[in-house]
C-alpha cells in the first residue's frame, strides 16, 4: 500500500513539466507516465475500499455479537426475575382485569349475558344452603340452662311463670380419642362335646394389632393430609398411647398391598375412558448417598385420580397405562406423551393454561404485548364460565358458543402470533411465549371440535399439588416400593374425595371386605361404586 502511494512524488511532477516542455516527442511519455499514476490510484482505492470493507464486516460481526449478547442478558435477567417471582413473589397468575386490546374486533356474541351472573347467584345459594344442610346432619346433643331459682332483681323464689326459650347453636370440636377394644371370645361346650365360640373380631390381615379405622386413619393423614407420619405419632403420644413412626409405618404399607386389585382396576378404567388429563411432578428417593429423583404421574378420567410412581420420566410410563387404547389425552408440551398419541392411538390436545403462562411471564419485559394476550385468554374463559353457569358444558349448544365465540378469538391470536414472530430475540421471554403457542397450535385449538374437552390441563396440576405438598413436609420416601404404596393410596383417597366419599370410612370398610370379597365384583368396592356394608 505505501509503496503504491509512492508512485507519484515530486520529482515525478517536475519531470512532467519538462517533459510537456520538450514537445510532442515528450507527450508519449507523459501520458504513459500519466496512466501508471492512474492505475496507481486505482489500486490504492481498491485497497482502501476492501479496507473499509472488511472493517465493516468486521463492525457487522461484532453489533451481532454485541445484540446476542443483549439477548442472551436480557433472557438470564428474565430468568433470574422468574426464580425470585417464584421465591418472593404471589403464586398466582390472576390477572388484573380486562384493559381491552387495541385494535381488535369483538366477535359477536361476547358479551356476558346477565342471565349467566343470575346462575352463579343462584349457585352460590345451593351451596350454602348445603352447607347449612350438612351443619344440621352433625351428631346434636342438647344442653338445657335453667333459670336461676332465685329473681337477681327483687329476690322472689321460683317456680316461675315459663316463657320461650331461647336457642341458638355452637359448633365445637372433639379431640380424636384411641380406644382399647379387649375381645372376650365366650367358650362353651356342648353335651356332645362340642366346643363353642364366639365370633372373632374382623382384622386387617392376620394377627393384625390395629383395627381397620386405625389403618385408614394413618392413610389419610399422610395422603389426604399430606402429614409425615412422624407427626401423627406425636399426636398419639399427645393422647396417652406412644406409638413408633415405624408402627404407623407398617399400616401405612400394609393398606397399600391389601388394596393394591383396586388400584389395579382404576388404572384399567383410566385406560378405558375417552377422555384422560395428565401430569407429571418429581417425588425424591431416598439413596445410599443422596436422595434421587424420581416421578409421580397422574392420570384423570371422569372422578378417578390415579397416580403412578416411576424411577424415569420416560414415556414409558404413559405408555404402561395407556397402552394403546384410543381416545383423547389432554396434557402440556412434554414429549414423553409422544408414544401414546399417535394416529392410531390417542389424540392429542394442548393446554390454553400453559401457554398464556409464558405470556404471564414475559408481562414485565413487553407489558402490552402480553397484556393483549391475557386478555384475549380471559375472553375464552368467560365463554367457558357463562357454559357452565347456564349448565351446558360438553354440550352441542356449549360447542355451537365455541364456534361462535371461542374461534374468532383463536383466529386473532394466532394471526397476532404469527406478525410478532420474527419481531423478537428467540430466547427472549415473549419470543419463547410466540413460540410455544405456535408449535402447539394445532394441540390447543382441538377443544374447539369437542365440547367435552377443556380448555387447560389444569385439573391434572392440582391434582399434583398434594404431591407437591407432601414433598415439603415429608420430603422423600424410602425406597422405589414405597413410593408405589404411596401412589396406590393416593389414587383411592383422591378418588374418593372426587366422589364424594369420605376415605376413612371407605378404607376402613374396605380393609376388612377385600379379602373376602369375589374377584369378578371388584368394581363393587371402587369408591363411585362402594357402598356401606350392612
Amino acid at each position: 500500500m505505501m509503496q503504491a502511494a509512492a508512485v507519484l512524488t515530486r520529482a515525478d511532477i517536475e519531470q512532467i513539466d519538462v517533459e510537456r516542455a520538450k514537445g510532442p516527442s515528450a507527450t508519449l511519455r507523459l501520458l504513459a507516465l500519466l496512466k501508471s499514476l492512474a492505475l496507481a490510484l486505482m489500486g490504492r482505492v481498491d485497497e482502501l475500499c476492501a479496507a473499509v470493507e472488511a472493517r465493516e464486516a468486521e463492525l457487522e460481526a461484532r453489533e451481532a455479537e454485541l445484540k446476542a449478547r443483549e439477548a442472551e442478558l436480557k433472557a438470564r435477567e428474565a430468568e433470574v426475575a422468574q426464580l425470585k417471582q417464584l421465591v418472593f413473589g404471589p403464586r398466582s397468575e390472576r390477572g388484573k382485569g380486562s384493559k381491552g386490546r387495541k385494535g381488535s374486533k369483538r366477535p359477536p356474541g361476547h358479551h356476558v349475558d346477565p342471565k349467566n351472573d343470575a346462575a352463579r347467584q343462584k349457585e352460590g345459594q345451593r351451596k350454602r344452603r348445603e352447607n347449612r344442610r350438612k351443619k344440621k346432619a352433625l351428631p346434636t346433643e342438647t344442653v338445657k340452662h335453667p333459670v336461676p331459682d332465685r329473681c337477681e332483681r327483687c329476690g322472689a323464689e321460683g317456680p316461675f311463670a315459663e316463657l320461650a326459650p331461647e336457642v341458638s347453636e355452637q359448633y365445637e370440636f372433639v379431640p380424636a380419642r384411641l380406644v382399647r377394644y379387649v375381645h372376650v371370645r365366650q367358650k362353651a361346650v356342648c353335651t356332645c362335646g362340642h366346643v363353642l365360640c364366639g365370633s372373632a373380631p374382623a382384622r386387617v390381615g392376620d394377627c393384625a394389632q390395629y383395627g381397620p379405622r386405625l389403618h385408614a386413619h394413618a392413610v389419610v393423614t399422610k395422603a389426604a393430609d399430606s402429614l409425615p407420619l412422624a407427626r401423627l405419632a406425636k399426636r398419639f403420644a399427645r393422647a396417652g398411647v406412644p406409638m413408633a413412626r415405624s408402627t404407623l409405618t407398617d399400616l401405612f404399607h400394609r393398606t397399600a398391598t391389601l388394596l393394591q386389585p383396586l388400584y389395579k382396576r382404576l388404572l384399567e378404567l383410566v385406560a378405558e375412558a375417552e377422555y384422560v388429563n395428565a401430569d407429571e411432578t418429581t417425588q425424591p428417593v431416598m439413596d445410599v448417598d443422596k436422595c434421587h429423583r424420581a416421578y409421580i404421574w397422574t392420570f384423570i378420567a371422569d372422578t378417578i385420580i390415579a397416580y403412578v410412581f416411576s424411577n424415569t420420566r420416560s414415556g414409558r410410563t404413559a405408555e404402561q397405562v395407556l397402552g394403546d387404547s384410543r381416545g383423547t389425552l389432554q396434557v402440556d408440551a412434554y414429549t414423553g406423551y409422544n408414544p401414546v398419541t399417535t394416529p392410531k392411538t390417542r389424540t392429542r390436545v394442548g393446554c390454553i393454561a400453559h401457554a398464556r403462562r409464558y405470556f404471564y411471564q414475559a408481562r414485565d419485559d413487553c407489558t402490552d404485548e402480553a397484556e393483549y394476550v391475557l386478555d384475549l385468554v380471559r375472553e375464552l374463559y368467560k365463554v367457558e364460565y357463562a357454559a357452565a353457569a347456564r349448565g351446558i358444558v360438553g354440550t352441542a349448544e356449549h360447542l355451537a358458543m365455541r364456534q361462535l365465540q371461542s374461534k374468532p378469538l383463536m383466529d386473532e391470536w394466532e394471526k397476532w402470533l404469527k406478525e410478532q414472530q420474527h419481531l423478537h430475540p428467540p430466547k427472549s421471554p415473549l419470543g419463547k411465549a410466540v413460540h410455544y403457542a405456535l408449535n402447539q397450535w394445532t394441540f390447543l385449538t382441538r377443544f374447539l371440535e369437542d365440547p367435552k374437552i377443556g380448555l387447560d390441563n389444569n385439573i391434572a396440576e392440582r391434582a399434583l399439588r398434594v404431591i407437591a405438598l407432601g414433598r415439603n413436609n415429608f420430603r422423600w420416601v424410602g425406597n422405589e416400593q414405597a413410593g408405589k404404596n404411596l401412589a396406590v393410596l393416593q389414587t383411592l383417597v383422591h378418588t374418593c374425595v372426587a366422589c364424594g366419599v369420605n376415605p376413612e370410612e371407605y378404607l376402613a370398610d374396605v380393609l376388612l371386605r377385600i379379602d373376602t370379597h369375589p374377584a369378578s365384583a371388584m368394581d363393587d368396592l371402587l369408591p363411585m361404586n362402594w357402598k356401606p356394608a350392612a
